[in-house]
């Protein structure tokens, strides 16, 4: 497979020869991005001024979070993968690409910058200030990736990429940057930028992002989910807690017509936390 990475983050850094001593090689740290960096999904955080363009229908919106708060209850198989991967295509067949861009550009302050954690702020700030790269690692679309991390300082950024066809997406996700498919991207990038995987790092809140986490020499689990809890106890990986949303800017104030639709969606909202707790708490026992 064949990935295709965003590169223009940062476009004035050149790409390193591979070649070389191991102490001259490079040192990355790629970061999964909902709620390791920022405190919630990257695709919800959009679902007002996608909701307020005319991209999604209330019916849409809801559906939206029903399937992603499923997703979050349930185990991460293949086959629920494949669901949540034909959900978002689905969703967003028919958009044109130049309207997402710029409702992402437009109100990415307002949206995004007010949930990134600061203690992941300060620690990207660390990395780069020790010389090294910054990554951001996300499953979800790389219009919504590439601006972030560019907000964020980061190096370089890779996410899903959806099929386009005349300007508009087709329905069908050419690569969906989830589980294994993140070992195979950062690999990529490492062949592709010279960096020493054995003393980069990686951080992420979920399981479902082990095969990144084990890919580098320093693995860490940020805010983790159960399984990742436990397989960070048995490696012996730190464990790190990100609790403090930095609020870097002014959020705008929504219409009318965009609170009286969140207020049905948080009611129903509610009611879908309620039921799938109690599924969860159920599997549990």
């Amino acid at each position: 497979m064949v990935i295709v990475t965003d590169t223009s983050v940062d476009p004035s850094r050149p790409a390193p020869s591979t070649g070389g001593s191991p102490d001259s090689a490079r040192i990355a740290a790629f970061f999964d991005l909902d709620k390791t960096v920022i405190a919630k999904s990257s695709v919800l955080a959009f679902t007002r001024p996608f909701f307020e363009e005319g991209l999604l229908s209330r019916r849409a919106v809801l559906q939206s979070t029903y399937a992603q708060l499923l997703y979050l209850v349930s185990a991460a198989d293949q086959a629920r993968v494949d669901r949540m991967r034909e959900h978002i295509a689905h969703m967003c067949k028919g958009w044109d690409v130049e309207q997402v861009g710029s409702v992402v550009e437009k109100t990415l302050q307002d949206v995004v910058t007010p949930l990134v954690y600061a203690e992941a702020k300060d620690l990207i700030a660390d990395h780069r200030a020790r010389g090294h790269d910054v990554i951001i690692v996300s499953a979800s679309g790389q219009e919504v990736v590439t601006p972030i991390a560019r907000t964020l300082g980061a190096s370089h950024s890779t996410g899903s990429r959806m099929r386009i066809v005349d300007g508009r997406y087709a329905g069908e996700l050419e690569f969906y940057c989830f589980g294994e498919a993140k070992a195979v991207a950062i690999r990529e990038l490492a062949e592709q930028y010279g960096y020493d995987l054995s003393r980069s790092y990686a951080y992420s809140d979920s399981a479902t992002d082990l095969p990144m986490l084990l890919e580098v020499g320093n693995p860490r689990a940020v805010n983790p989910d159960r399984p990742l809890r436990r397989a960070a106890n048995e490696n012996g990986w730190p464990v790190l807690t990100f609790a403090r949303p930095v609020p870097l800017g002014r959020r705008a104030r929504p219409s009318p017509r965009a609170l009286a639709t969140l207020a049905a969606i948080l009611g129903a909202t509610a009611l879908i936390l309620g039921a799938t707790r109690r599924l969860a708490e159920r599997r549990m026992r």
